[in-house]
């Protein structure tokens, strides 16, 4: 079924227990944060960007690097908020029915809404930390952003002199195994499984929707734009997020 969210919800939604959340961009995007792949997104506009966020080139050009933290410094992601999208996940956690949230987004907004940090499994990371590459050693973005404000435009770690780099999942860079696997388990373990404005094109997390179907879930997708996995899902809407989602969960 594609469309609009129908009206009565499926029996099969309503009476779900264990709801696994897969959340991408698109849930941010009405808090002022832009997509990657959507037609106005970031890589459709200037695929170039996508160099700042592959970690071979970030490693090997301190350009990209200088690139990657003026693009850091003017997102901002610390000054936006939350919107209905997130709220309405708060809201299903409320209701008792959340199995957990697994999101491809590093804004750290499900949180700043309100979803217990228990629940949320960030398989990209988070823009509001940084890490050396070389050492691990972790501090706070806003820290890092004031030496780039103080002159500093590709700071170096404190501890060791190597590379910083956001605490997020660059291209070509390994998945945290812990997390991942929490996600895995979570697919494996709902009733129904929730795709929000994610294109589910970037593996492996996409196959978190093969794993939730494989073991019986009911899958819906919500998403503006076609996704591979429309075939495989018992519920497919396009209404915007923002105004899908509070219905598809307010039962």
């Amino acid at each position: 079924m594609t469309g609009a969210v129908p009206d009565p919800l499926p029996d099969w939604l309503t009476a779900a227990r264990r709801v696994t959340v897969l959340t991408g961009a698109g849930v941010s995007t009405d808090s002022g944060i832009p997509d990657y792949r959507g037609p106005n997104g970031v890589w459709t506009r200037d695929p170039d960007t996508e160099k700042l966020v592959t970690l071979s080139y970030y490693v090997s050009d301190p350009d990209i690097r200088r690139r990657a933290w003026l693009m850091r410094r003017d997102l901002r992601v610390g000054d936006v908020r939350p919107n209905a999208a997130h709220l309405a996940l708060v809201d299903l956690e409320r209701q008792g029915r959340l199995r957990a949230l697994v999101t491809q987004n590093v804004d750290g907004l499900h949180q700043a809404a309100g979803s217990s940090p228990g629940l949320v499994l960030e398989v990209h990371g988070t823009v509001h930390e940084v890490e050396c590459l070389s050492c691990g050693d972790r501090t706070t973005t806003a820290e890092a952003l004031a030496r780039i404000d103080a002159g500093e435009p590709d700071p170096a770690c404190r501890v060791c002199g190597g590379i910083l780099k956001t605490a997020t999942i660059s291209f070509g860079q390994a998945l945290d195994a812990p997390v991942f696997d929490a996600a895995v388990a979570a697919a494996a373990d709902c009733d129904v499984f929730l795709a929000v404005g994610t294109s589910l094109g970037v593996h492996p997390v996409a196959g978190l929707t093969d794993v939730a179907a494989a073991t019986g879930a009911r899958v819906v997708v919500v998403n503006a734009e076609p996704t591979p996995y429309d075939s495989l899902a018992d519920l497919v809407v396009r209404e915007p997020i923002g105004t899908a989602l509070p219905r598809l969960v307010g039962a």
